[in-house]
């Protein structure tokens, strides 16, 4: 067998692998053939020199490995090489070995390996923009629902000692269905279900004692005339506030509805992200943009995308001719919130300032202290035209003269619809056609101002704000 190497070797080549060499006991390459497709220009120049010599430097144990398995047992298991290629380019190899007789040389067949790694370099590669592409929708999924909870989450801050509200944000007398002064002073699980309110003490007084966030689902209480009953999901986060000069421990409760199990919740989160018209920003303990919604971007005066908004400070973005926003984040940081301030913004004194009503509440359940804002439009009603009052005083008049031929109990029904829908065409005029804005003008929720809408049906061909209320 040991003079047959040679043209074994040569015949391996051709037939089972791309390389072969014959390798005495000592080591040196005493042969080398190739196959169809030379494997390297340089193997010629193996011939009498060390294996080992023949391959990258980080891979020679390997062959020391190789050489030693079939010395000892006569075959050895595969070892993967590199081998010097043109340009650098090393060449990937995979060598098995078995010693031809007792005495006899060693038979080495390598296995180019190019395509495979080529082919696993693709997959790592596709791994990799998957991976990316993962992390970044989970970065633009987490980006909008936290804008979308700094626009639609109910805030109570609430007194950890007596677990009463101390103060609550718009979003809170909407979630709750009570006014913001039904809801302050009140036990914080007063809106709960009373099957509810023993687990959300026990939360609240957790987070309390223990100093640090806690969560959980509930129920809330059904009211009368309203969607009661739902369930919501509410954060407690322990918060150090000043109240007079006095650090005092306070509660940050945060409360939304639960969001229902479909597969589209991150579309409309990302929906209502991109189409509400409320400004919604999130920025740094030092008042510098973290993250905003295009309703924002539009609100500034510089038309900078979020990219170029996120590190710039709040006050510099919107102008701040009065120091009152600078003001406002002192107060949240001091207090954890602040509900409804009128503000006006501008890059000077000079110019018409524009006023915008601002909510804004500590977000302290993430590693970094962060504070949300909402910023809405001040929309002041001189500016605009008024539904005129003499349409409805000519419609009481016509009311008046049905006396006598229409109970009074109906006729009063009747001018109050007729009131209620003069109403609601003046706020809709005051809002711009904006039913978020009018609802607000009126006190009502959302839900409420379209249930009315709806009955009315009114044909606004004639109105002085046509399409208004389509």
């Amino acid at each position: 067998m040991a003079g047959l190497a040679p043209a074994l070797a040569a015949t391996v080549a051709s037939i089972a692998g791309d390389i072969a060499l014959v390798i005495s006991a000592d080591g040196v390459v005493r042969n080398v053939a190739q196959g169809g497709a030379p494997l390297s220009h340089l193997a010629s120049l193996w011939v009498g020199k060390p294996f080992a010599d023949a391959v990258t430097c980080d891979t020679r144990n390997k062959i020391d490995l190789l050489l030693k398995d079939a010395n000892n047992t006569g075959l050895s298991r595969r070892r993967e090489v590199n081998l010097p290629g043109a340009e650098g380019q090393d060449i990937p190899v995979a060598f098995a070995a078995i010693r031809l007789g007792v005495d006899g040389p060693v038979l080495a067949v390598g296995r180019d390996l190019r395509a495979i790694a080529a082919i696993q370099q693709q997959f790592v590669q596709a791994q990799q923009v998957l991976e990316r592409d993962y992390w970044q929708h989970r970065q633009a999924e987490s980006h909008d629902r936290m804008l979308f909870q700094v626009a639609t989450d109910a805030v109570l801050m609430v007194d950890a000692t007596a677990l009463l509200v101390v103060e609550a944000n718009a979003a809170a007398a909407q979630l709750f269905h009570r006014s913001l002064g039904d809801l302050v002073g009140q036990p914080a699980t007063a809106a709960l279900a009373a099957t509810a309110r023993p687990a959300v003490t026990e939360l609240l007084v957790t987070a309390r004692t223990s100093g640090r966030p806690a969560e959980m689902r509930a129920r809330l209480d059904v009211r009368p005339g309203a969607l009661g009953g739902g369930l919501v999901d509410i954060s407690a986060t322990p918060f150090r506030a000043q109240v007079d000069g006095v650090g005092t421990m306070r509660l940050l409760v945060r409360a939304r509805a639960a969001e229902p199990r479909s597969g589209n919740s991150t579309q409309q989160l990302a929906a209502f992200v991109e189409q509400t018209p409320d400004a919604v920003v999130i920025t740094d303990s030092t008042g510098r943009v973290l993250m905003a919604n295009p309703a924002f971007q539009l609100m500034g005066f510089d038309s900078l995308v979020e990219s170029q908004l996120r590190g710039r400070a709040l006050a510099d973005v919107l102008g701040d001719p009065s120091q009152r926003l600078a003001a406002l984040l002192a107060e949240v940081q001091r207090a954890g919130i602040a509900s409804q301030v009128r503000l006006p913004i501008g890059k000077n004194t000079g110019g018409l300032a524009l006023e915008v009503d601002v909510s804004a509440a500590l977000l302290a359940e993430g590693d970094q202290e962060c504070i949300g804002l909402t910023l809405r439009r001040h929309l002041v009603p001189t500016t605009v035209d008024v539904q005129p009052l003499g349409g409805l005083a000519m419609a009481i008049e016509n009311l008046a003269g049905q006396l006598g031929q229409v109970p009074l109990p109906a006729l009063i029904q009747q001018a109050s619809q007729l009131a209620e829908r003069h109403l609601i065409r003046s706020a809709l005029l005051r809002a711009g056609g904006n039913t978020t804005a009018a609802a607000e003008w009126l006190g009502i929720s959302n839900e409420s101002l379209a249930q009315r809408l709806q009955w009315h049906r009114q044909d606004t061909s004639a109105d002085h704000c046509p399409a208004l209320l389509n």
